[in-house]
């Protein structure tokens, strides 16, 4: 081989610092775009969660209802639904698997009030993503209503 040839194939066996530079600011902006862009889905599917959460909840304690005549009282709550409280003919639960089912996406206890302010007889909710009550966007409340 001619040394021309050589040194010709000596600098076209790499990336230069422009080019690797290059592609690091278009990935980089990439990022900037979809990542945004992902929170805001995990942000809303927890919201989702939630919502088929406290169904599942006014469910089971629709069932408690059924069996004892009775929703859990304030001081129960709904561990009422997980284990059985002293006193309550007729419980036949558990009505929820396991005390987990209990929290929200966000790892807090459902907040349970009896009788409900925006249903007559209860109300499930958690109030999302703050933890503190209004809100909007991932931050709203969730609840039966």
């Amino acid at each position: 081989m001619n040394p021309r040839k050589m040194q010709a194939l000596r600098r076209d066996d790499g990336f230069t610092l422009l080019e690797l530079l290059v592609v690091l600011a278009i990935l980089g902006l990439l990022a900037a775009i979809v990542a945004p862009q992902v929170l805001k889905y995990l942000g809303s599917s927890r919201t989702q969660t939630a919502k088929v959460q406290i169904e599942n909840i006014s469910a089971a304690l629709d069932h408690f209802d059924l069996d004892t005549g009775r929703y859990p009282t304030q001081d129960e709550g709904l561990d009422a639904l997980v284990h059985m409280p002293p006193n309550v003919a007729n419980w036949n639960g558990p009505y929820l698997q396991k005390a987990s089912a209990l929290n929200d996406p966000w790892s807090r206890k459902y907040v349970y009030r009896v009788p409900g302010r925006h249903d007559d007889d209860f109300d499930v909710f958690s109030y999302g993503s703050d933890g503190v009550e209004g809100g909007t966007g991932d931050a709203r409340d969730v609840g039966n209503w």
